[in-house]
This record gives C-alpha cells, structure tokens and sequence, in this order.
C-alpha cells in the first residue's frame, strides 16, 4: 500500500463494528449510535450488512487455531452488523477508550461506562469492535468498505471536514462539509 502523507494535524480513521448482538437490539445500536455522535467522532461511512462465514473466516484468519476462533466467527456470520468509518483526531485510541476492555467482566468493573460494560454479554459478545492500530484500521475499512480510497478522503475530504463548518445528517447517517448536501459523504 502506498504512503498516504497527511497533515500533522490531521483526523485519523479507524473502524468500528457494531456487531450482531447489538444490531438486534434497536435501543442499543441506538445508544452506540447516539455514544460515537457525543464523542464528537465523525462518521465518515456507514453502512449495515450481512457478513458472510467466508468474510469472517477472512478477517478473523490471525485467530484461526486459537480456542475463540470458531465460536466469533459463527456469531459474526449471525446477524446483521453495522460498520463504520469514524474520524477524530485520535479516532483509534478515543474508539478503544469508549468501547472499554475487551472481556465484559473486566469491562464491567474498571469502565463500567464503557459501551462493553454497559451493553457487552460475554467475551464473544461484547457489542464492539475496534481497529487497534492505523496499519489495522487501513486494512480492516478496505475489507468494509473496498469503494472507499483512504488517500483520496486524506487529500480531498479531510481537509474540509477538519476545517469547513461540518453538519450531521440522520437519513445519510454521516457527517458532512455544510453546503454540500448532506445525504451521503463530503
């Protein structure tokens, strides 16, 4: 992958997935929903899917052989999730920050406000996932998002989402530069 040269202080993106667990419950996709707009993150994409077996197989194939392996790919393959790409100024580590621990007990009582701690069922289950890295972030929103260019939102989108007056809106589900419409990305 080419080198994307960005602005020293430029927004970062990362990928977050709301996953099956959450999706199927309306109230919580829309306290996850409501938790990334008061963060002040920006939604760059959205978008809600089917994921198939194959498509977890692929992007879970560093766990393969590890005891959890199986049972988080038929979860992810169970339902619909809903993807996003986030943009902040440390969207990576602020996503990681309110998702919380990974394992819902320990989620439970060191960030019990966290969205795991609130809404996470088991280690499997645990409503979130979160790109841990800008290397990861790249790859994982290229496997959810494969229209998306990262280096041309870097060179044409970014600069006017961090400096142009930026608007929400609720039928596109993103955010976008104010004068541009609204209905889809900047």
């Amino acid at each position: 992958m080419a080198s994307i040269l960005r602005s020293p202080q430029a927004l970062q993106l990362t990928l977050a997935l709301i996953k099956p667990d959450a999706v199927a419950h309306p109230l919580i996709l829309e306290a996850v929903h409501q938790q990334i707009l008061s963060n002040k993150f920006l939604i760059v994409r959205m978008r809600e899917l089917l994921w198939r077996k194959e498509d977890c197989q692929r992007f879970y194939r560093e766990h393969e052989g590890r005891f959890f392996y199986q049972r988080l790919v038929e979860f992810m393959a169970s339902g619909p999730i809903r993807a996003y790409i986030l943009a902040h100024k440390d969207a990576i580590q602020l996503w990681r920050t309110l998702m919380g621990p990974t394992r819902v007990f320990r989620a439970r009582h060191v960030a019990p406000d966290s969205i795991r701690g609130s809404f996470g069922l088991t280690d499997t289950r645990n409503t979130t996932h979160g790109s841990d890295s800008v290397v990861s972030a790249s790859r994982e929103i290229a496997a959810f998002f494969p229209d998306f260019s990262e280096q041309r939102w870097y060179e044409e989108e970014e600069p006017q989402l961090r400096c142009g007056p930026v608007c929400y809106s609720p039928e596109g589900g993103v955010h976008y530069v104010a004068g541009t419409g609204g209905l889809g990305p900047a």
